[in-house]
């Protein structure tokens, strides 16, 4: 099997042009009563601040922004994300900002995402929305490997949007979720691919939704968020929300749809503030951005 980088060094399709093949490495240890970032490989577009402690009454919770110094992602380009959380780490990762993806023409961009969460760790990826112009194909696998009495929060999401205000779709996203154990026992692995034209268009089963975002809520036993509560913050935001049981016992899936990326946004940050207390005791801090 082919390591992550490995995969995103890949090989630029004939005809692509200039893309950038990169991967970024982050890794969290538990040290000093505190979670540090011990190794960090963070090339262009990629940046990162420092970790920020913003809970006095919990200094082993690391916070981390992950930010973009280019425009967003563009054509053929293919970008990995690969973090680790050692064991009794507790880190929560989140983005500047939403990514904007360009018009890519034949040839999709694409992100993995790799996460590795030992036993007794806890990692919580939240980034902002994606926001797909016009011509935009974007593939987003995310596969994740979970120790036992690992905890994670993982999610994503996106919204189109024309800024010449003309309408036209995005092209299509492909989202892709694995989740297994360290032994190698799969626990969910799930695939959908979506067209612009077909969710924009009139008949679109979307309706009258413009946004889509999706979480994943792993590990925490009797330590999950209720049901009814993640639901009723996304529907408080303005969203529609539902969340279900992950096969295999794996944990909670949650889903919603909004009006638009700013309502996402919210629903989603509301969502998030749910599941983050549940799984790491605490509410989340205010994220400045």
């Amino acid at each position: 099997m082919r390591t992550l980088e490995e995969e995103v060094r890949g090989t630029t399709p004939e005809g692509a042009g200039r893309s950038r093949h990169r991967q970024a490495r982050l890794v969290f240890v538990r040290g000093g009563g505190t979670t540090v970032l011990s190794r960090q490989v963070v090339p262009y577009p990629f940046h990162i601040t420092r970790p920020f402690r913003m809970y006095p009454d919990h200094p082993d919770i690391a916070t981390l922004y992950l930010q973009s110094a280019s425009g967003g992602l563009y054509r053929a380009d293919r970008l990995g994300l690969d973090i680790t959380a050692k064991a009794g780490s507790r880190a929560h990762v989140t983005t500047q900002s939403a990514t904007v993806v360009h018009d890519t023409g034949a040839y999709a961009a694409r992100q993995d995402t790799r996460l590795a969460i030992a036993g007794d760790a806890s990692l919580a990826l939240h980034p902002d929305p994606m926001i797909l112009f016009p011509g935009a194909a974007l593939d987003l696998d995310t596969r994740i490997v979970v120790g036992r009495d690992a905890r994670a929060i993982v999610s994503e999401g996106f919204a189109h949007h024309d800024p010449t205000g003309r309408g036209c779709p995005f092209a299509r996203i492909a989202l892709s979720l694995q989740v297994e154990t360290e032994d190698g026992r799969i626990l969910v692995d799930e695939r959908s691919t979506l067209d612009g034209a077909s969710l924009t268009g009139p008949a679109s089963p979307l309706g009258a939704y413009a946004a889509y975002g999706s979480m994943a809520i792993l590990g925490g036993g009797d330590g999950h968020p209720d049901i009814a509560a993640l639901q009723g913050a996304a529907e408080a935001a303005g969203c529609l929300g539902g969340a279900s049981p992950l096969p295999n016992a794996a944990g909670l899936a949650v889903r919603l749809l909004a009006p638009s990326g700013g309502a996402l946004s919210a629903g989603m940050d509301a969502v998030f503030a749910v599941a983050f207390h549940a799984l790491f005791g605490v509410a989340p801090a205010r994220r400045r951005k």
